[in-house]
């Protein structure tokens, strides 16, 4: 699956997106799968409730199962103005 990295979180990983092959069930299992990659992924992921997730460009949930998925993007809660 394509996963996609906005804001600090690109900052933090150093890259937009990547192509990913996992085991996960659900995106927590994914976050926890990317956590061990380097350092630089567990501070991405160290606060998940500073992040929003979106599932084939529809907002979701960490729980939310990933059979199916073509794309998960990770992203800071967005403000209006």
């Amino acid at each position: 699956m394509n996963v996609l990295y906005f804001a600090w979180v690109r900052e933090r990983i150093g890259l937009p997106r990547e192509a990913v092959e996992t085991e996960a069930a659900t995106v927590s299992e994914l976050v926890e799968e990317l956590k061990t990659r380097e350092d630089r992924y567990a501070a991405a992921f160290a606060d998940v409730t500073a992040l929003r997730v979106a599932l084939d460009q529809e907002l979701s949930d960490f729980e939310a199962p990933l059979a199916g998925v073509r794309e998960i993007a990770f992203f800071p809660p967005m403000t209006g103005g």
